[in-house]
């Protein structure tokens, strides 16, 4: 595999150009713009480098991206992930998965609850996450931008955090048979 940033331009060349005056002083003369060239090409390159910028960059991205439901106060790993799934989310608004992507960004893990499910009211759902460190804060910034992804007649109706504890529990039974007599003494 060919490596950009140590490529010898005159080795692209066949073998009666390398032979020619010309050619070997052009390579030579474009040889350090070619190299810094290919340094520079990697910072065109936005996904695959997406958890390497910082928060400008992203904040400057999500302006150019249209990302509406994008938070300037989120954190850094929360920005990165709206940045990411923006196009997607953008395909998909109106969608249940797109209010699927938006609740993995602001909670981690989770899903949509459809009112026909839980026997609710038409057109309402429910967010229901298992996270134990969903804060208010979370939440609130999840009921703002939700408007963003979520189609327009469906209105959430509450935001579920399910906890589960483990603990061990030891129980016991004994099971006794026996007949009861009654012995009276007759005098």
């Amino acid at each position: 595999m060919i490596n950009l940033e140590n490529i010898n331009l005159l080795d692209l060349q066949s073998s009666q150009m390398k032979k020619d005056p010309t050619t070997i002083a052009l390579c030579a003369a474009l040889a350090p713009h070619f190299r810094q060239l290919a340094k520079e090409v990697r910072l065109c390159l936005i996904y695959s480098r997406i958890y390497e910028l910082d928060e400008t960059t992203l904040d400057e991205l999500a302006w150019q991206m249209h990302i509406d439901w994008y938070d300037a106060n989120a954190t850094l790993q929360q920005k990165r992930e709206l940045v990411k799934t923006a196009i997607l989310i953008h395909r998909t608004r109106g969608t249940p998965y797109a209010v699927e992507e938006l609740i993995k960004t602001y909670f981690g893990d989770g899903y949509i609850q459809e009112w026909p499910l839980y026997g609710g009211e038409p057109y309402m759902f429910k967010v229901v996450t298992s996270n134990p460190s969903v804060t208010d804060y979370q939440a609130a910034q999840f009921r703002k931008v939700l408007g963003y992804a979520k189609n327009i007649r469906s209105h959430l109706e509450e935001i579920i955090i399910v906890l589960t504890g483990e603990m061990e529990l030891y129980f016991g039974s004994a099971v006794h048979t026996g007949d009861y007599i009654q012995i009276r003494q007759v005098m």
